[in-house]
């Protein structure tokens, strides 16, 4: 996917999605059930949202980094 081609609200709305789908997924797990997206466990879920931080830092834009192995997020 060209990064590059996106707006700067376009690359926010797509990390909040993954945010969003990683925090449905913990939520389903949390009562016991099966993740729907399986965020988590399917790595090209990670190298999108990977992609969508390098091209948000190269534009120098503040955003949250998701916390993959706690299932927070960092401030950057």
């Amino acid at each position: 996917m060209d990064y590059q081609a996106f707006t700067n609200d376009s690359l926010t709305m797509m990390y909040a999605a993954v945010r969003g789908t990683l925090a449905a997924d913990d939520a389903a797990e949390r009562q016991g059930s099966e993740p729907t997206f399986k965020v988590r466990d399917t790595p090209e879920w990670k190298k999108h949202a990977a992609a969508l931080e390098f091209e948000m830092l190269r534009r120098g834009m503040l955003f949250e980094v998701i916390d993959w192995a706690e299932g927070g997020s960092l401030p950057l």
